[in-house]
């Protein structure tokens, strides 16, 4: 009996013979460039779709936004060229004001020039001299 186990045991093939081999690192890199195309297609396609939230309604405009409490929130919101006052809660929305002239534009945020900012190595040396 025993030299029949012998024989089946040296025929067993050895552990993870038969697994497949791990991709290799262009694999690795297609199928990340596969799921970042999928996942930008599907973007594409989620903001062409007719009802998507993503899309902006044309000749409406929100213009700004206030909020006043947890649910509670005001916004001017701009329709064919005229700006609304609008109260938004919970529960409604309703309109507390047509404004007669529309609001002026917000400047564009402007980067900071690097040139002014204040020496970081002087402000440290003062702030030290100063604990000391």
């Amino acid at each position: 009996m025993l030299p029949v186990i012998a024989a089946g045991v040296a025929k067993a093939a050895p552990v993870g013979q038969h697994a497949p081999s791990a991709p290799g690192l262009f694999g690795a890199v297609m199928a990340l460039l596969l799921v970042l195309a999928l996942i930008v297609g599907l973007g594409w396609l989620l903001k062409r779709m007719p009802g998507s939230r993503f899309r902006q309604a044309e000749g409406l405009k929100v213009v700004a936004n206030l909020t006043l409490g947890a649910k509670e929130r005001v916004a001017v919101v701009e329709v064919n060229g005229q700006q609304l006052l609008l109260g938004i809660t919970a529960g409604a929305i309703s309109t507390l004001y047509q404004l007669p002239e529309p609001l002026p534009q917000a400047p564009a945020p402007a980067l900071p020039n690097l040139s002014q900012l204040p020496n970081f190595a002087q402000l440290l040396s003062q702030k030290l001299r100063k604990d000391s």
